[in-house]
């Protein structure tokens, strides 16, 4: 398999280069050369094979012989070695719950693989890979443990000052050893352009710098396995699938609507975001309109310009009738947020988080339209304690904090605060 920049002043590259490099040289994401097609008996006996296996059938082509199979089965083995359970809300309605890895966040998969691929590539380096990742406060912390201690790899992570929680900043600040932190006085996307900028400035051209946000495909294409284990769990239901996804940066539904394009039987795609409306507007109007980030409850989706939304629009070959058929969009405020977590709570005791709250209401909203041969699945993409402040004060109930977590609380945070691009640049020449 070959990658290409979806900017189009890049060489074609290989899996391997694509994930060491992050971001291509002309400051394009990486896109495969073809989306690979599954056969019919694969899914015919999908449920008949383990997770890891299934998983490794799913990356391969997309790895080719950069990674040898027992290695890559390996890696993919101890990437899965959680559970993904989905539980039923309603007749129709169910979470499927992404947040049972050691950060209690979906992106412990992505993270997890993208570490270990990146180790095995590093073995074979002369001088130390450097990665450098932005964060709206999962990302950080999944990034940060799949990393910790890998042999020939620095993390530094850079977060927005004040607008991520105080267990997704702890989760980040206060491991140590290969991991450093920058506070950055401003946004999200302030973070993730200081990156980018990183990548293309000359003088830092030397270093191995990497990415392990979802622009990285290491990071990216995992989180196809998602729905492939879903479906999985759910073929026996004989329904249409839908899948309602809590979109921030488009990485986790842009990876969903790729295992569609490979076989997978999902009949449709609803991005539910917050505040941060620039894929529906999109949807309704036409224009991609990226405005500047609105700070809201579910603050891991404060993404004003999504950057995996342009490998969504290569999917459909910029075709907004072709995407509508397959994604429909909606946003909601945080006071509808806040309604959908009391109503959820209501039905049957669940307590979501503020992410999963979102998704559920853009499945609700898209469900009502629809006939009753529908199943549909919101994902719950963090556990409930990452946003203990909120969902205590809207439930009024206690959240139990998982022990994992209880230990990071209790230590004391470290972190290098950064104002600009010159002062990151600065600190890594230093």
């Amino acid at each position: 398999m070959r990658y290409y920049s979806l900017n189009h002043n890049s060489k074609d590259t290989s899996f391997k280069n694509a994930v060491i490099r992050g971001l291509a040289p002309d400051r394009g994401l990486y896109f495969p050369n073809q989306i690979p097609i599954l056969s019919k008996k694969f899914f015919e006996n999908i449920e008949h094979i383990s997770v890891p296996e299934m998983a490794f059938q799913i990356i391969k082509p997309y790895v080719g012989k950069e990674i040898d199979n027992k290695k890559l089965l390996s890696i993919v083995t101890e990437t899965l070695d959680f559970e993904f359970p989905i539980v039923q809300i309603t007749d129709n309605i169910a979470a499927f719950e992404l947040f049972h890895g050691p950060t209690l966040a979906f992106k412990d998969v992505g993270a997890r693989f993208m570490a270990r691929a990146l180790g095995h590539f590093s073995k074979s380096m002369e001088d130390n890979t450097t990665v450098l990742v932005a964060t709206s406060g999962d990302t950080g912390g999944a990034v940060a443990n799949g990393f910790l201690g890998v042999d020939g790899v620095e993390v530094i992570i850079l977060y927005p000052k004040g607008k991520i929680s105080e267990i997704q900043e702890k989760q980040i600040t206060t491991l140590g050893q290969n991991i450093t932190a920058l506070e950055v006085d401003g946004v999200f996307d302030d973070c993730q352009e200081m990156v980018k900028a990183a990548f293309l400035d000359p003088s830092l051209t030397k270093m191995n710098l990497t990415s392990a946000n979802s622009i990285n495909v290491a990071r990216w294409l995992p989180q196809m396995f998602y729905y492939f284990i879903a479906y999985r769990s759910l073929k026996n239901k004989n329904k249409k699938l839908v899948f309602s996804v809590p979109s921030g940066n488009f990485g986790n539904i842009c990876a969903g609507v790729m295992a569609q394009q490979m076989g997978l039987p999902i009949d449709h795609f609803i991005a539910s975001t917050n505040s941060n409306d620039s894929v529906p507007r999109y949807l309704k109007t036409g224009n991609f309109e990226p405005l500047q980030t609105i700070q809201t409850i579910s603050n891991a989706m404060d993404v004003g310009n999504p950057s995996n939304f342009i490998r969504i629009q290569k999917i459909f070959n910029n075709d907004i009738f072709r995407m509508k058929k397959i994604i429909s969009g909606y946003s909601y405020s945080d006071i509808e947020t806040k309604k959908s977590l009391i109503e959820i709570y209501k039905k049957n005791g669940y307590i979501a988080d503020p992410h999963g709250a979102v998704g559920f209401l853009g499945l609700k909203e898209y469900l009502s339209k629809q006939n009753k041969d529908h199943y549909g699945v919101f994902l719950e993409t963090a556990h409930p304690v990452k946003f203990i402040d909120s969902v205590e004060k809207i439930l009024k109930l206690k959240v139990q904090i998982p022990n994992r977590l209880k230990s990071a609380l209790s230590k004391k945070k470290s972190c290098i605060p950064i104002k600009d691009f010159s002062e990151l640049k600065s600190y890594l020449l230093n």
